[in-house]
Order: structure tokens, then sequence, then C-alpha cells
């Protein structure tokens, strides 16, 4: 039997890893799940394992947080033991956090198999740490799984080989269709007192949007402004809580707790239009049809603006006021990109599972002659 190690670490990835559990068990692999604690409050972590089904952990390695150095030393040196006891076939990371790079590297130095879910997704931000992650995850990966033809055709420009590309859609999608029934029957509205189309709903984490006081400053002005013509409901990521209470938030913006899995994609679904700076976000918008702004200058989902509903706004305030009101006058017509079908995880399986064991496989550093053009 296959033996496939599955990481997750914080919120973004539960999403991810779920349905790529789902597929590989159903096909027969034996998989053991890894979270390495760098997301361990209950409202960025227990919530999410019960709202999407997920088993708890096989292994816990309680990473918690520190600089991106710290925690990335803790996961890598927590992760390398466990690796050579369970000798798997091959190890599954997901997106683009410290975790997903620090068993990365393990990995690709134990010599399994390593799959980067998410793959070649590039905001051309060199100050994002995430950023940072995703290249040098990519560069150790056997397998690139791709969300979409620009991440793919990203792969293939930086160099990577055919036999490693694989564009198999985007796995946040398989588990928002799998719950979105269950989803709109939450009563998270009811609790809030909001209606189906009458509120805003904003996330803020990033640390370059709350970090810095003049920028979360900004942010706040210009979304006072927005929540005289639409109001604004802002579920407080634990990251966002202590800088809101300090500058204070404005009149017609409602902070509420932080929601889970089931109630924010509720939350999203019904909202009139959502203004973001997370990455997942601006793709269940775009697969619910839901207008989205983005308060950011860049996006490492460019598909979202060209193939679905969301608009870069930046981050200065009169430009987000003015790219608001355009959306809320003309909001855009709901498109889905293509492999946004709910089946990727099923794709990531067979790629998984039909490609071979690690001793039969070029290596991410070998050079594998084109077709046609073999040893004269």
């Amino acid at each position: 039997m296959t033996r496939i190690v599955c990481v997750a670490g914080a919120r973004p990835n539960y999403m991810k890893i779920k349905p790529v559990m789902d597929a590989l068990e159903r096909r027969g692999a034996e998989v053991v799940l890894v979270h390495t604690g760098q997301h361990y409050d209950e409202s960025m972590n227990d919530v999410f394992f019960r709202d999407l089904g997920i088993r708890p952990p096989d292994r816990y390695l309680g990473a918690g947080s520190g600089s991106h150095a710290q925690q990335t030393g803790r996961v890598m040196a927590a992760f390398e033991p466990l690796v050579e006891e369970l000798a798997p076939d091959a190890v599954v990371v997901v997106g683009d956090i410290n975790s997903t790079l620090a068993c990365a590297l393990v990995t690709a130095k134990a010599g399994p198999l390593l799959a980067h879910v998410e793959a070649g997704l590039r905001s051309r931000d060199w100050s994002m740490p995430e950023e940072v992650n995703r290249v040098a995850t990519d560069r150790v990966s056997d397998y690139l799984l791709a969300p979409s033809p620009d991440a793919a055709a990203n792969l293939r420009a930086e160099g990577y080989r055919e036999d490693q590309i694989h564009l198999v859609g985007n796995v946040m999608i398989d588990t928002l269709l799998a719950n979105l029934d269950r989803a709109r029957q939450s009563d998270v509205l009811d609790r809030h007192g909001l209606t189906p189309g009458g509120y805003g709903l904003v996330t803020l984490h990033r640390p370059a949007n709350v970090d810095a006081p003049g920028a979360l400053r900004g942010l706040l002005k210009a979304l006072g402004e927005i929540a005289g013509r639409c109001p604004l409901l802002l579920p407080v990521h634990p990251r966002a809580a202590q800088r809101l209470a300090e500058l204070g938030v404005p009149d017609g913006i409602r902070l509420v707790p932080a929601a889970g899995y089931l109630d924010f994609i509720a939350l999203q679904d019904s909202a009139r239009l959502v203004l973001t700076d997370s990455g997942g976000v601006q793709e269940e918008t775009t697969a619910l049809g839901v207008p989205c702004v983005t308060l950011r200058e860049n996006t490492e989902r460019p598909v979202t603006v060209a193939e679905g509903t969301n608009v870069l706004a930046g981050t200065d305030p009169d430009r987000i006021v003015a790219t608001v009101d355009k959306v809320l006058d003309d909001p855009p017509a709901p498109r889905c990109p293509a492999l946004w079908d709910g089946r990727a995880s099923e794709r990531i399986a067979a790629v998984l599972l039909d490609g071979g064991p690690a001793h039969t496989r070029p290596r991410p550093t070998d050079l594998v002659p084109a077709a046609g053009h073999g040893p004269q």
C-alpha cells in the first residue's frame, strides 16, 4: 500500500488538504495527517476541523508561533524524525505558509517524492514571505500541482520540466462545493441581524496591512467611507484584533469574532461585496460569483481577476473607495475558471498514485531530454 503523508499547519491549509486526503483514501492509499501546529488557537484551528469533518491529526508537531526562522526551524526539527520513522512514499504540502516550506525541505533531503498543491502561484512581490515560501517549495518538489493555467505558465517560464507540471484545478473549490449546501443552512446571518445582499464583508490579516499603524489607519478610513454606503461586517482575525482595538473603527463597521468555515462561506455567499487581503477569499468569491475587492497591490491569483469576480484595488484609501463605488454601481459578471469543478483532488490523487515510486522517476534537478532530442 502506498503511504502518503499530508501536511497541514494553518487555517488556509485545512480546506486544501481535506479533499486530497479523501481522494487518496478512496483510491486505497494509506494517508497520515500531520498537523504542524503553526495555528493553534481554537478559532483558527479546532472549529475548522469540526466544520470540515477532518479527522484528528495522526501526528501533531506543536510548532507554535515565532519569527519566520524560528517557526520554520521548529517545524523542520520536529518533522525530520517523523519522516524517518514513517518512511512515506510521498509527502503532500499545500499552499505557502512556513510549515509548507519547512516540510518540503525535510522531505527533499529525506528522499520521498514531494508534491506541492497550489504550485506556480506568483505575486511578483518578493517582500511577501509567502512568495519566498512558494518559490522555494516549488524548486524542491517532484510534482507541481497547479490550480490554474497562469500558474502552469509560470512554472514553464521558470524552466520546470513538463513531467513535473500538472494542471489539476483548485482544491479550495472542491471543499467549497462539497460544503456549500451545509453552509447555506447556517443561521449566521440571523445571529448578526443581516439580510442577504445588505452588507459588505471585510477580512484583514496580512502583516503589511495590519501591523503598520499608518497602513491600517488608511484602510480604516476607506472602509469608513464605504460603510456609509454599504454597512460592513469584519470578522476579526486574531492578529488584527489588538491593532483594531488600539485604533478604533469608524461607524458602520461591525467587528465580530472570527467565523468558522461554514459560517464564513455563508457570509461570503450572501454579501453584496467582499473586501479582503486574503488569497483564498479571492478564490472563494470567484466560485460563488460574489464581487470581491482585493486590498493589495498585487495578487498571486490573477485568474480571479481575469476570469472571476475579483478587482485589485491596492491600498491607497481614495483608490479603494473609487474601486468599491464602481463595483457597487456595476458588479462584475460571475465567471468561474476551468477545472474549478470540485474534482481537483481526484486529479491530484491520480497524479500521485499513477506516477510510480521515487526510484523510477526523474528527480527535480535531473536533466531529461526533450522528445526527439535524446543523445546522438
